[in-house]
């Protein structure tokens, strides 16, 4: 085998791997506790497939534990057993403890690229993340269980393993998250716009200061603007700025927020309620790079990249015509979906202790453990305010504790709904991540790199999927399917 042969080959095995990381992370979301060592069983098989490989196993082993918490091999047939790991890749976890997935080959060494090796990293965090998923799930289910059979609930200790992690405080490692972020990671380097979307309060500014700090424009102006928040009468000024005599008040010029933002991310908040004259002339800024400040004849030229963000449904508006249509399609080249936290509660002992430790010292007080009941009653809100009505609850509870343990205050919120909610829940994630495959892919069923080979799934079982879920190709785009053409 040439060496132009030998890369393109381990260039393949590479997308192998990533195509069962996609079809991991799609499989796994909804998946039962239980379901867990089948799932990775399952990928561990796979995986030594593609490498060509005869051992592969996951485990955890924390430094004073003698037996593994969470182990899973898949063997070949006919394998030798004990032999030494051609690759082992170690994934550290909150607590001090760690996770290996290793390798095993017949003739020994490591005959894969860096690039596989990038791959399997990436796998094993995957697989990793369902495993704690799992645990995590089982953990509250107990909590659960022991809130209401009465029993005595124990304080929780406080674990300094929960803390804000390197992702600009984005706190979290629930799958519906880990999407988002991604996302956010596949986009960043790029200089497309990107359309934030999400309900309030889901932190749609700190993923947007996440794609600026992962871009090439890192190093320039990050600006923020919110549209909601400025009057029609000024927004224009604010945006482009005004030159002296421009309107009764202006005795000087000023620059306005594009100028300010040049060369770096401009992030428009809450782009839906951009009155109809400004769109127009964002459209343009958007098109051509140029615009003119508010009194002026002379136009101006910027380097911007945007990443918008809203909670309004734009596709209806863009229907009422009360937002642009080309506009809209200018900003929605990259949509990010966040996750509310009703389908992250995953994460929300996790964002309590966040929480608590960034506010402990300014309400001078110091907290050393949350009772698994507040866990509990805090699972049960439905967070409509989502992590900023979080936020808030948590210092309020803080205000009303006297000790060292964090007790809620009496005030309810409201109550999620029972399983019919989380059902739902599940279907729109599913929905949403085989919509993403499909656009990343160009709509492609059939044929190199389609989505049904990214999902794993075939292609008839991806044509049922779209059905079930109402998917739908966007009119005006050909999906080079050559099953379809050939038809």
């Amino acid at each position: 085998m040439t060496t132009t042969e030998t890369f393109t080959h381990f260039d393949a095995v590479g997308a192998r791997i990533d195509r069962l990381t996609g079809y991991m992370a799609s499989s796994a979301v909804g998946a039962a506790p239980e379901m867990v060592e089948t799932i990775v069983s399952d990928a561990l098989r796979r995986s030594c497939e593609v490498l060509e490989a005869d051992v592969a196993t996951l485990e955890s082993l924390s430094e004073d534990a003698i037996t593994p918490a969470f182990r899973q091999t898949w063997i070949r047939h006919g394998a030798v057993v004990g032999v030494e790991p051609a690759l082992t890749i170690r994934v550290a976890v909150a607590g001090g403890g760690n996770f290996a997935l290793s390798i095993v080959m017949t003739g020994g060494g490591s005959p894969w690229t860096a690039a596989v090796a990038d791959s399997l990293r990436a796998l094993a965090h995957v697989m990793v993340l369902i495993v704690l998923r799992a645990q995590q799930a089982q953990e509250l289910e107990r909590v659960r269980l022991t809130v209401s059979s009465g029993a005595s609930v124990q304080a929780r200790p406080f674990d300094h393993g929960w803390d804000s992690d390197d992702f600009e405080n984005i706190i979290g490692d629930s799958p519906a998250l880990r999407i988002a972020i991604a996302r956010v990671q596949e986009v960043a380097p790029t200089d497309a716009s990107v359309m934030l979307l999400g309900e309030t309060g889901t932190g749609k500014e700190l993923f947007a200061r996440a794609v600026h700090n992962r871009s090439t424009r890192r190093h320039r102006p990050f600006v923020s603007v919110n549209c909601a928040a400025l009057p029609s009468t000024l927004i224009e000024t604010e945006l482009f700025g005004h030159v002296r005599g421009a309107f009764t008040g202006a005795v000087s010029m000023r620059q306005g927020r594009f100028e300010l933002a040049d060369g770096g991310t401009l992030f428009l908040d809450e782009i839906g309620d951009l009155p109809a004259e400004v769109q127009a002339k964002l459209l343009r800024v958007l098109q051509e790079g140029q615009f003119e400040r508010v009194g002026a004849s002379q136009s101006r030229t910027v380097d911007v990249r945007i990443v918008a963000a809203t909670h309004q449904d734009l596709e209806k508006a863009m229907k009422e015509g009360r937002f642009r249509a080309d506009l809209y399609y200018r900003l929605n080249v990259f949509p990010v979906t966040l996750p509310p936290l009703r389908e992250r509660l995953e994460d929300l002992p996790r964002l309590v202790w966040y929480f608590v430790n960034r506010r402990q010292r300014a309400l001078n007080r110091k907290f050393t453990c949350i009772p698994d009941d507040v866990f509990a009653a805090l699972q049960a809100r439905s967070w409509p305010g989502n992590v900023r009505e979080l936020a808030n609850v948590i210092e309020r509870a803080m205000i009303h504790s006297s000790g060292s343990t964090l007790v809620l205050d009496d005030v309810a919120g409201p109550q999620r709904s029972g399983p019919s909610r989380d059902t739902g829940t599940l279907e729109e994630m599913e929905r949403q991540y085989v919509e993403d495959a499909l656009r990343r892919c160009r709509w492609r069923i059939n044929g190199r790199g389609n989505a049904a080979e990214v999902l794993g799934l075939h292609p008839n079982t991806l044509r049922n999927r779209m059905k079930k879920f109402g998917i739908q190709r966007p009119k005006g785009v050909v999906s080079l399917d050559p099953g379809r053409l050939s038809a």
